[in-house]
């Protein structure tokens, strides 16, 4: 029993090894894209600290909240590689004057 064990905590040690390289190289080949995320859909934490998980986006495209997509691609999919700055949770630039809700 012990050797089963010991074997089965072996090749787990192995298989964690194996792929963490993997899971960092994947990781690489992304970057945080801002105002992408669907409702529901959202891969972390709001910038704007509305929430701290994922999955929970109220609002499509939410300029506070992020998805991880390939390097290059986040102003082609019309979002920005950085969270809003000067934007209420609504998207709505404060230097603008602008009150509505979007």
């Amino acid at each position: 029993m012990n050797k089963l064990l010991l074997s089965a905590a072996m090749a787990g040690v192995i298989a964690a090894s194996m792929t963490a390289p993997a899971f960092a190289e994947a990781k690489a080949e992304k970057e945080k894209c801002y105002g992408v995320a669907k409702a529901g859909k959202n891969d972390c934490a709001s910038a704007d600290g509305s929430h701290s998980c994922a999955g929970q986006a109220k609002a499509d495209n939410d300029p506070n909240e992020w998805k991880y997509v390939a390097k290059g691609e986040c102003e082609g999919l019309g979002g920005k590689l950085a969270a809003a700055t000067g934007a209420d949770k609504n998207g709505c630039e404060a230097k603008n004057g602008c009150n509505k809700k979007m």
